[in-house]
């Protein structure tokens, strides 16, 4: 009787996604929580969870200003969710950890929702005249890559593609460009200003939403949020300081500062 073959082994490390994403801190955690609760509750005809929640801009008035906060968390099928959590949840991890869990709320809850929708409701209706709805995490997905490219541009100005060399900042509007022609039902505007926000954040212009740390330490110890909330990441827990990662430097290439090419990048959906 012959013996049969083994399995081949998986391109991934089961043991080490599952340890990932057991450290995953709070806010994260609750993010994709939610993201997939309202998938699930789209399953139901009761209630019509995108229409309720989408970001549409002639529908926004005073009565329906939540729905600032809720397009992120809503999305058109299970590969959107998941490809939208899956790219989202490393920079949100990331971002979490090194600002703590107050603040990442604060800045996901406020600024960071609200200016890219009234940003997009500006130019899509009173600019364009159009009235395209947009959901997905996407668009922290472009902020956050957005940011991230100008701290990097900082540390390293230009990765080379051959003999040119390209400005770190525009990498995510490559993947803006590429995300919008290879992928379908995708909005290029709500990634371009997601884009716009994020380089306001890397730039620090946004640091006036963020809670002084003096509050923040006293609703921490008030409260025991650290003792209370596993996975809490308290002000004195946080990796890099308040807003970001030191500069660091990589070798230079024999033509100047270069970086090699990587990026991080979503083939999302952010438009219904």
């Amino acid at each position: 009787m012959a013996t049969p073959a083994a399995l081949p082994p998986l391109p991934f490390n089961p043991g080490r996604i599952r340890t990932y994403l057991v450290r995953l801190p709070l806010f994260t955690r609750l993010v994709l929580l939610i993201i997939l609760a309202f998938w699930l509750l789209e399953f139901q005809s009761m209630w019509g969870v995108i229409q309720w929640g989408a970001l549409i801009p002639e529908e926004i008035n005073l009565g329906t200003m939540y729905r600032l906060n809720t397009y992120p968390f809503i999305h058109t099928g299970f590969f959107h969710a998941f490809l939208n959590a899956a790219a989202l949840t490393p920079l949100l991890e990331r971002f979490e950890a090194e600002h703590g869990t107050l603040t990442a709320i604060a800045l996901f809850v406020g600024p960071l929702s609200t200016v890219p929708a009234g940003l997009y409701i500006l130019v899509e209706r009173f600019i364009l005249h159009r009235n395209t709805s947009v959901v997905g995490a996407s668009i922290w997905v472009f902020l956050l890559l957005g940011s991230e490219a100008i701290k990097t541009y900082k540390s390293n100005p230009n990765f080379s593609i051959g003999p040119y060399k390209i400005p770190t900042w525009t990498s995510p509007l490559f993947a803006c460009i590429v995300v919008s022609i290879l992928v379908s039902n995708v909005s290029f505007l709500g990634h371009l200003c997601a884009i716009l926000v994020g380089y306001l954040l890397g730039l620090g212009y946004l640091k006036v939403f963020v809670p002084p740390e003096k509050i923040l330490r006293w609703i921490e110890g008030k409260l025991n949020l650290l003792g209370r909330l596993p996975h809490y990441v308290s002000v004195d827990q946080k990796t890099y300081g308040r807003y970001g990662v030191l500069p660091t430097t990589t070798p230079a290439g024999p033509n100047g500062n270069q970086t090699p090419m990587s990026y991080l990048g979503s083939t999302q959906r952010l438009g219904a």
